[in-house]
């Protein structure tokens, strides 16, 4: 498969250079040539298949040009070692819970896949990598702990100071190994810009050979469409005849948003899905108005969704060749703020029993708000509630229990590196530290 930037003013680049160099060099965001259709076989059969075999037959699509089937399928059986189970949450309402990984947030897939498969490349060429990520939460926890530990691969994860669950802390600062947490005085959207500015920067990059584990690299995003698959899959257990079907994606980067019109594109028979935004509305409101104007983004209770300039938004400009139109034919989007969103929270728990993330939450809030008459609604659960357990304690009443696993990294000792927002003092902190 050839990948091509967004920007079309680089050259076209194998699948292994798309994910080791993470960005094209014009600053473009790397997409396939083509998506390849799955057959209508394969989705009359689904319910019967393993989550396994469905992500084997998505990946194959992607990647099977450039990996041989049996090392594609050992990279997704050993990604996909936890259960995504469907709750029903109230009558065609299902809850798809992302958070059963190793650091219960929904970007253990993606960046479980992504660093099997850097893996694999950087064995194969006998070379080093360093992984360079910023985070507004969990896309850090997930990164590091997806490559921890492994040969020739070092990681910096760069996270807004002061703006990041404690939880969510712990899970990439008390690593050590090959794991660096650069701590910077600013917002997920400096981050952002710091780690492009890398990219962008031909010193660093000779001199480093960095790559980006965010959802900016393919390796990372692509994978995040097997488990609508396998939502698919489990409705058609439950209920063979459920009406249109349409997802409700907690919206900041937009890779994971992306990732769901991969699928349907795919073919797989989903009729639309709502884009669920916290007051960072950015996607928002261009679906309303057709005009796009990032800005710096504001913290919030759902801080994964804190992000004001989202990545990904080229890519979906990119699959539907600029059209407002179409895409906004696709996807209908929704706002809310903190305390709409603590409500939810409080609302759900109390009239069903089932405790809501505030990611989660505020997608529920808007599935509920959007689906319309005859269609089955499936909302992304993207964090185990505990990782919020302040938040969420606050707006039940009760107490939130939290998983062994994950208070095990609560009693680690925590390092970091201070770094103001300063690119100068970036790239020098990345090259004394490589």
């Amino acid at each position: 498969m050839i990948y091509y930037s967004t920007n079309k003013k680089a050259p076209a680049v194998s699948l292994r250079e798309a994910v080791v160099k993470g960005l094209a060099p014009d600053g473009g965001l790397y997409m396939p040539e083509r998506i390849a259709q799955i057959p209508q076989k394969f989705f009359d059969g689904i319910r019967n298949l393993s989550f396994t075999e469905i992500a084997e037959t998505v990946a194959e699509k992607f990647f099977g040009d450039d990996l041989e089937k049996e090392k594609l399928d050992a990279i997704v059986d050993d990604t996909l070692s936890f259960e995504i189970p469907l709750r029903q949450v109230e009558k065609d309402i299902y809850a798809l819970e992302l958070f059963h990984g190793p650091t219960f947030a929904f970007k253990d897939v993606g960046a479980r896949f992504m660093a099997r498969m850097l893996s694999h490349f950087v064995r194969e060429r006998q070379e080093e990598v360093n992984v360079l990520t910023a985070t507004s939460g969990d896309t850090g926890s997930a990164v590091a702990n997806g490559f921890l530990g492994m040969e020739g691969i070092r990681v910096f994860v760069l996270y807004p100071s002061g703006k990041v669950s404690d939880m969510q802390e712990a899970q990439f600062t008390t690593l050590g190994q090959n794991i660096v947490a650069l701590e910077v005085d600013g917002s997920f959207d400096d981050c952002q810009a710091l780690v492009k500015s890398a990219f962008m920067d031909g010193e660093l990059n000779e001199r480093l050979n960095l790559t980006s584990a965010n959802s900016i690299n393919v390796a990372r995003f692509l994978p995040q469409s097997f488990y609508y698959f396998l939502a698919y899959a489990q409705l058609m257990k439950r209920t063979p005849a459920a009406g249109k079907i349409v997802f409700s994606v907690p919206s900041g980067n937009l890779g994971n948003l992306t990732a769901g019109l991969f699928a349907k594109r795919m073919g797989l028979p989903v009729e639309r899905f709502i884009a669920a935004n916290n007051r960072n509305d950015v996607f928002h409101e261009y679906l309303r108005s057709g005009k796009y104007a990032p800005r710096a983004s504001v913290q919030t209770v759902a801080n994964a969704m804190d992000v004001g300039a989202p990545s990904n938004f080229d890519r979906i400009l990119d699959l539907y060749r600029h059209s407002h139109e179409a895409i906004s034919g696709d996807i209908a989007s929704y706002r809310y703020g903190d305390d709409e969103i603590r409500a939810a929270i409080k609302n759900v728990h109390s009239r069903t029993g089932y405790l809501l993330d505030p990611h989660g939450a505020c997608a529920c809030l808007a599935l509920k708000e959007g689906k319309r008459s005859g269609e089955t609604g499936v909302f992304l659960a993207t964090a185990h509630p505990a990782k919020f357990g302040q938040t969420v304690e606050a707006c039940t009443g009760t107490s939130v229990q939290i998983p062994d696993a994950l208070a095990a990294f609560m009693r680690r000792r925590r390092h970091s590196v201070r770094l103001p927002n300063d690119f100068c003092l970036l790239k020098k902190a990345l090259i004394d530290r490589s």
